[in-house]
């Protein structure tokens, strides 16, 4: 699918090929395209990925409330996309952004702001 978008450049994405769950989706890991920081994982339906496509800005699938939510809509906090990469299995999207204001809903910049607490073990692993 290739659609020309009111952002500058083109974003090229086979929709097609891409490998959505047996509910429709994909995940989405959403990259400040600058500092290559990411910002939040969501997921996609291939009419989210669509109206993606078309805008410039990042649509989504809620798997809560069953609509689709665009980011930044109500909030301001938009994200503009750059570029959409795809992993090599096909069943994951990065999603590089200019993100304007912040992409969690906490109010921090990223919605990985929590760390994991582990010790690190001198466990060898054998084959």
């Amino acid at each position: 699918m290739r659609i020309n978008s009111k952002y500058k450049g083109e974003l090229e994405v086979n929709i097609k090929k891409l490998k959505f769950d047996k509910k429709g989706l994909i995940p989405a890991i959403i990259q400040d395209y600058k500092s290559k920081e990411v910002l939040m994982l969501a997921y996609m339906n291939r009419q989210s990925l669509r109206r993606s496509l078309a805008s410039g800005l990042t649509c989504f699938w809620s798997r809560s409330r069953k609509e689709y939510w665009v980011k930044g809509l109500t909030s301001g906090n938009i994200q503009s996309i750059k570029s959409i990469s795809y992993d090599c299995d096909m069943d994951a999207l990065l999603i590089r952004v200019r993100q304007k204001g912040v992409a969690c809903h906490t109010g921090n910049r990223s919605c990985f702001y929590r760390k994991l607490k582990y010790q690190k073990s001198n466990t060898k692993y054998q084959k």
